[in-house]
Parts: structure tokens; C-alpha cells; sequence
């Protein structure tokens, strides 16, 4: 349950950030608002790493390099999410996006990419795929 609410939570700060992210793009740029969130975010996270005295952040050699770039992934998916809200609307970027994010997790747990332990899938899963696929559609007509 604490699981599906931090992804309940995660997503709805996922789609406030789009929208805050495109009316800061109007204002200054889509690169400059990603460099503005990417900012804050790095300033937010450093504060609440030392308000919670989380020390584990030494251990950072034992991370595979290709893991600690992952932070620059945000770059391209500010960018990316800007451009899209301003083309096709808050909705259907989130709907697509949440395709996207749906698609590579699901290879990912196939495959076991990155580590993952690989997962078994079946018609239900390729169901369910499918009609997100489909409600996008939908949504973009």
C-alpha cells in the first residue's frame, strides 16, 4: 500500500511539474526552465538529504557508472514534456508519456535490464498495454 501511495504522490508531482515547467518555458525557454527545475530540485533533494542526516550518498563508488548519469536523463525529459504540453496539451502528454514510461518498464522487466530481476508476462499485461494504447488514441481524436 506505502508503495502505490509514493507512486500515487509521484505521479501527481510528475504532471505539476509539466504544467509549471511549460509556463516557465513561455516565460524563459524550455532549455532555461529545465536548467531552473533541475536547480531546484538538486537544491531541494541536498536540503532534505541533510535534514534527514542520510549519509549512504558516500557510498556512490559502489554505483555503476552508466546508474550516475541517470540524472541527466531529467534534462531531456523536461525538455521533452515542455514541448509536448505546448503541442498537444497537459492530457495527452501525460497520457503519452505514461505509455512511454509503461513500455520501457515492461521490456525492462522482460529482459531484466538494468539489473532487474526479469518478470514473467502474460495475455493480461499485453491486454492492458493495448488498451492504454487504445484510451490514447482516443483522447488524441
Amino acid at each position: 500500500m506505502k508503495g502505490i501511495l509514493f507512486a500515487i504522490i509521484g505521479g501527481l508531482f510528475i504532471t505539476l511539474q509539466g504544467v509549471a515547467n511549460a509556463q516557465i518555458g513561455t516565460e524563459i525557454g524550455t532549455w532555461q526552465a529545465a536548467t531552473v527545475t533541475q536547480f531546484t530540485g538538486f537544491v531541494a533533494a541536498l536540503f532534505l538529504m541533510m535534514l534527514f542526516r542520510d549519509k549512504t550518498w558516500r557510498h556512490y563508488r559502489k554505483v555503476k557508472p552508466l546508474y550516475l548519469t541517470a540524472g541527466s536523463f531529467a534534462a531531456i525529459i523536461i525538455f521533452s514534456n515542455i514541448t509536448a504540453i505546448h503541442e498537444i496539451g497537459v492530457t495527452l502528454t501525460i497520457a503519452s508519456v505514461l505509455i512511454a514510461q509503461l513500455a520501457i518498464a515492461f521490456f525492462t522487466d522482460i529482459f531484466g535490464w538494468f539489473s532487474v530481476a526479469k518478470q514473467r508476462m502474460q495475455l493480461p499485461q499485453f491486454v492492458g498495454i493495448a488498451m492504454m494504447v487504445a484510451g490514447v488514441l482516443i483522447l488524441s481524436f
